[in-house]
């Protein structure tokens, strides 16, 4: 429910955030946010809680393209700009890992409900220190909203998602698997060829066609896609295999974040200095070494040995390449289209990250499945046929982060161009 309305309206949320004003979609996204998390933590039933859930979606669609749109508008200096989005990857690349060692902590001591109630007091900080801080910005002149453009690229984004939520439990030939894929595909086509005739488009093609920025796009979406199923995996073992708790598992997870948190800081030094491309291809190297670790984990892996070092190589990477990939991906964007361009950062990697989790998944159950076809039944194989599905899954995964290096290397020219030496961070 919440990929769904979060996938399916981010690119109309960041519109909306460009002409309503985009400090007023952030409080609005997050008082939101913050009252469906409410009704979620507090849900009597199932249809309450889906409804939370997609009532949550709809206001993140808001608040994140906001939130991004607010940082490439207001730090327009180079150095100070390099900054902000080293703080933004930083959290953006290290939440997850914190994310499950607080919903670890939360579950295992408190209840479930608290997952969701915990997004209260995080959204009256956030509003607390934006009121005061945080400078109005809008986009100027015809502020009229692409209705058509709107209806069609949601209602292709939802039935894409939804379709690769479906191969993750179906099986990618299953009927209604295709069916929402190539739905969601000739919607988004027809989206294309609405944006290039209609004035006033939601997502100008200018944004896409510049090469920097589409090839920052294309690997956004490829680090998603390897990351999120990863991830996921790795939680899985972690309480399987190695039959760690909930709260165990959170805090072996913190290895990526403190490897986030160390990388985005050097990243923003060097990033003025050497431009998006290298640290990009860098942490890609260094991102798929550490999901390479992972692919020789066993019942009695180390986690001094292998895991530990394994995630902070894997953290390492990610700040690197998040960094530059965000600034990238927004340099050169006139003010007008900020929230638009961010809503297509977003967009990228939640559709990336819903298709690396379907066809992670999809390749772990047919790699076990194989595994347990030549094999005797027995206690042990399965474990092993367990462990060698881990093993492929990273295996893609790896596979999936390279090929967003080589998106890099040859999409994205070598310029100075693309992380200026001084100047205005907006070209129109």
């Amino acid at each position: 429910a919440y990929t769904l309305a979060f996938g399916g309206l981010l690119l109309l949320g960041g519109r909306i955030a460009d002409n309503w004003g985009r400090k007023r979609a952030f409080i609005v996204g997050t008082v939101g946010f913050a009252l469906a998390s409410a009704i979620g933590g507090l849900a009597g039933d199932g249809a309450m809680l889906f409804g939370a859930r997609a009532l949550q979606g709809a206001f993140g669609a808001l608040l994140a393209p906001a939130s991004l749109a607010l940082l490439t508008v207001l730090f327009t200096e180079t150095r100070e700009r390099a900054k902000a989005f080293a703080v933004y990857g930083a959290i953006a690349g290290g939440g997850s890992a914190v994310g499950l060692l607080l919903g670890g902590v939360l579950t295992e001591y408190a209840s479930w409900r608290w997952c969701l109630l915990v997004n209260i007091p995080v959204a009256a900080v956030a509003l607390i220190a934006a009121l005061p801080l945080v400078p109005e910005s809008r986009a100027h002149g015809d502020t009229r909203y692409d209705v058509p453009g709107a209806l069609v690229v949601t209602a292709g984004l939802v039935s894409l998602v939804y379709g690769f939520t479906q191969a993750a439990e179906d099986g990618w030939t299953a009927a209604p698997t295709l069916t929402f894929i190539l739905i969601g595909v000739a919607l988004l086509a027809v989206f294309v060829l609405i944006e290039l005739r209609t004035r006033n488009p939601l997502l100008p093609m200018r944004i896409l066609l510049d090469r920097n920025r589409g090839g920052a796009y294309l690997a956004s979406a490829l680090i998603g896609a390897g990351l999120f199923g990863a991830f996921l995996f790795l939680t899985i073992y972690l309480q399987t295999v190695l039959r760690y708790t909930p709260l165990e598992a959170g805090l072996a997870s913190l290895p990526v974040t403190a490897g986030v948190l160390l990388a985005a800081g050097s990243a923003s030094q060097l990033l003025p200095r050497i431009g998006a491309k290298p640290l990009m291809l860098g942490g890609a190297v260094l991102a798929a070494a550490g999901m390479v670790a992972l692919t020789q984990v066993d019942v009695d892996t180390s986690f001094p040995a292998l895991l530990l070092p394994a995630q902070i190589v894997l953290g390492l990477g990610l700040g690197f390449t998040f960094v530059p990939l965000s600034s990238l991906a927004l340099y050169g964007v006139p003010e007008h289209d900020a929230g638009a361009a961010s809503a297509t950062l977003n967009a990228t990697q939640q559709v990336g990250g819903s298709i690396g989790t379907a066809l992670l998944n999809t390749v772990y159950t047919s790699a076990v499945a194989g595994y347990l076809a030549t094999r005797p039944p027995d206690p042990i194989v399965q474990v092993r046929a367990l462990l060698h599905g881990y093993s492929v899954a990273f295996a893609w995964a790896t596979g999936l982060i390279l090929l967003s290096g080589l998106t890099t290397l040859f999409l994205i020219r070598v310029r100075r161009q693309d992380v200026p030496t001084g100047g205005p961070a907006h070209l129109g």
